[in-house]
């Protein structure tokens, strides 16, 4: 499905989005759990991010068919983590901060160094390059929203950016191969025909080069094989509404739906089934 941006803006947005993921650590400590994901510290976030990078870095520049092992990526696992004093935490950080920005520079080169079109593995319905540029750059992304609601500072993005990423979101959550691999979105049978509406209340602006801004209104209906959506003004079941980056929030569980930055208006039982059930497992 075409995009609001451009290969090369995701390529560009990869080194950005981890750059700012990586001032926000800075605000944080490494051993603070991350509230939006409890399973893990900052360190371990931290890790995740920089490893997915280095992985996809790896299956772009092989052109690869299928997934690398963690042992054939080359920095795996994050810089060895010091120990002890607060100078050593100090280190660590450094550490990580280099360890980060080096990967994401890898995963770049690779992207601007491969056609979009090259095929590869991606594990999803799209099996070219363009997809992991997107993909790769809204992954940072939402890891830097989780930073920031650990470092509780404000999160700012570019509500182009934004509203791509709840566009590929729906997009992976309605696959075909979603509802073959995730167990879970099976539950919205139960309310096969109900509709959700996001509604940005701010102006998202064309993204440059480009004289039309994307929507910021979308309608997701649940059916009995799956989720379908498309972008426009209707009446649904529940509806969520608010600055565009909160809505982005919201949905991606990032704000709980009952924080006073947003209005949700209607069946808060429909979005909270929703919030439970669909998410990456």
């Amino acid at each position: 499905m075409p995009t609001s941006l451009t290969y090369e803006r995701y390529c560009d947005e990869i080194v950005e989005q981890t750059r700012q993921f990586r001032d926000t650590l800075r605000s944080t400590t490494l051993g603070t759990q991350v509230p939006t994901c409890p399973e893990w510290t900052v360190r371990e976030m931290a890790v995740h991010v920089g490893d997915y990078l280095r992985t996809i870095a790896e299956v772009v520049r092989r052109r690869a068919s299928e997934a690398p092992a963690s042992e054939q990526v080359p920095g795996f696992g994050g810089p060895a983590r010091p120990v002890g004093t607060e100078v050593e935490a100090d280190a660590d950080m450094q550490a990580l901060d280099e360890w980060l920005a080096a990967g994401a520079e890898a995963v770049a080169e690779q992207l601007r160094a491969t056609a979009p079109d090259t095929p590869m593995w991606t594990g999803f319905m799209d099996r070219r390059a363009r997809f992991w540029a997107r993909r790769v750059a809204h992954e940072v992304l939402m890891h830097r929203a989780d930073a920031a609601v650990t470092a509780d500072i404000e999160f700012e993005v570019d509500p182009v950016l934004a509203a791509d990423c709840l566009d590929e979101w729906l997009e992976i959550v309605s696959s075909p191969l979603a509802m073959e691999h995730r167990p879970s979105l099976a539950g919205l049978a139960a309310r096969s025909g109900s509709t959700l509406h996001l509604h940005a209340t701010d102006s998202v602006g064309a993204a440059p080069g480009t004289d039309e801004a994307p929507s910021a209104e979308w309608l997701v209906t649940l059916r009995q094989d799956g989720i379908a959506w498309q972008h426009g003004h209707a009446k649904a079941d529940v509806a969520v509404r608010g600055p565009l980056t909160d809505v982005l929030l919201v949905f991606q569980r990032r704000l709980p739906p009952t924080t006073e930055r947003v209005q949700v208006l209607g069946d808060t039982e429909l979005l909270d089934l929703w919030l439970d059930l669909v998410r990456f497992e």
